[in-house]
């Protein structure tokens, strides 16, 4: 049996930061074909109504993903760390415990999800021509928490121990099944946006379910004993010290995104379609600062528990510099090809117009993006759980404030939004860089 587990306390730093990246920035950027295909499909075979249904349920569903997928990231880092350290059993047990929080969460939030659905698209004032398709999809995709959740933890411990190729796998034919279904739901058997929702979680189910019987099978750290698979009540404190900050981190960020899609729709469904349209995108431009965060959050965890301090500083250096060549050379790309870009999801040309020019304002704070990623990642793997409530309660003063006012100015009107999405990467991105700061001085880097 090979042992697919990377040890990064050893070896050169970028190579094992690039290595590990690779693989997790593929599958990070199949894993968004399931709202990509999803969007494409809706918008040039049913309508940019349709897109906009799909649209407004983004921050809602990322809500409910987000309160589950924070424990599997809190149980990653006491695994990576404990990993650094070369304790299996705690690695073992570790995995095992965070198991058990990942069946019995998201299945409550599940429910929870599909009795809120309709309140919640109430709140945020969706137009009544997208309502129903919005609520259809939201309910569906919801239904399916259960399986995301159970993937995202296997990959979490599997990435933990430094592998990032094994997930990658399951998610490549995850996303092309994904693929075929959603052709065939809504193109053949013209099932509208509930067709959309069914191919989702089809394919997540079965994603989740391989992964897991992969793991269970293969890979040496999930073949369990009865000691290991003991709760303890030791790991399952950690786990939720970092889980729960982590998890309303992610959430006060859906929450905030939340407030900024209710400012959003009261412009109508054009600038619905064209905010979906640019998140869309912007989430591709995420990828490559998200993967290098969690390949630098292993890298940092594994090299902390192992004690090797100027490690965890040497590969942060090294990995901010990685993430500036990447803005560099995505800036102008976005300045110049934004139509064209936008055009993939949409026909309508009020649309692509308004989307190409949202994109060109969003482009100019990229910098701030790629630096909230960066330290989110050096500071995850230190286990600062303080860092995710603060990054978090940023993000929700500045969505609920900043668009708000910027809305009101009469030269900016309408574009205040995307101004809005920049300001609030700056904030975050400023405040995470003055946390590195105060953690690396507490711990005498």
């Amino acid at each position: 049996m090979k042992d697919t587990s990377l040890n990064m306390t050893t070896g050169n730093d970028v190579k094992l930061i690039l290595v590990f990246s690779v693989p997790l920035l593929i599958g990070n950027i199949f894993q968004q074909f399931y709202n990509l295909v999803d969007s494409i499909i809706v918008g040039k075979f049913i309508s940019a109504d349709a897109l906009a249904a799909i649209g407004v349920t983004g921050s809602i569903t990322f809500l409910f993903f987000a309160l589950c997928n924070g424990f599997a990231s809190g149980g990653g880092i006491i695994v990576s760390q404990s990993f650094g350290r070369g304790d299996v059993s705690q690695v073992k047990n570790s995995i095992s415990n965070t198991g058990y929080i990942m069946l019995v969460l998201p299945s409550i939030v599940g429910i929870t999800a599909l009795i809120l659905s309709k309140p919640i698209l109430s709140m945020l004032g969706t137009p009544e021509e997208v309502f129903d398709d919005a609520l259809v999809y939201i309910r569906i995709v919801s239904s399916g928490l259960l399986f995301v959740s159970v993937y995202n933890y296997v990959s979490s411990m599997m990435r933990a121990l430094g592998d990032s190729k094994t997930p990658l796998y399951f998610l490549i034919f995850s996303c092309i099944l994904n693929a075929i279904l959603d052709l065939l739901f809504v193109c053949v058997f013209k099932m509208g946006v509930a067709g959309a929702g069914y191919a989702t979680i089809i394919s997540q189910f079965i994603s989740g379910v391989l992964c897991v019987f992969y793991a269970f099978k293969f890979n040496p750290y999930f073949k369990f004993s009865k000691e290991d698979l003991k709760f303890n009540k030791t790991v399952l404190i950690q786990t939720l010290k970092l889980g729960v900050p982590m998890s309303l981190q992610f959430s006060m960020i859906a929450v905030s995104c939340m407030a900024l899609q209710r400012v959003v729709n009261g412009f109508g469904p054009v600038a619905i379609a064209a905010f979906t349209a640019t998140s869309r995108i912007e989430q591709i431009i995420h990828q490559p600062y998200q993967t290098l965060s969690a390949a630098l959050s292993t890298f940092s965890g594994q090299n902390y528990g192992a004690k090797k301090y100027d490690r965890v500083v040497h590969g942060y250096h090294r990995t901010m510099l990685m993430m500036f060549i990447f803005t560099v050379v995505m800036v102008p790309v976005i300045q110049i090809f934004g139509s064209q870009i936008t055009s993939i999801f949409v026909t309508e040309t009020d649309v692509i117009e308004m989307g190409a020019w949202a994109l060109r304002i969003s482009s100019y704070f990229y910098i701030f993006l790629g630096l909230i990623y960066i330290i989110r990642g050096v500071l995850s793997g230190l286990g600062d759980a303080f860092f995710a409530m603060l990054n978090g309660i940023v993000e929700v003063i500045g969505r609920f404030v900043v668009p708000v006012l910027l809305v009101q100015i009469p030269i900016l009107h309408v574009w205040g939004i995307w101004w809005s999405v920049g300001i609030v990467w700056f904030l975050s991105g400023f405040t995470a860089w003055l946390r590195y700061l105060y953690m690396k001085k507490k711990l005498g880097f």
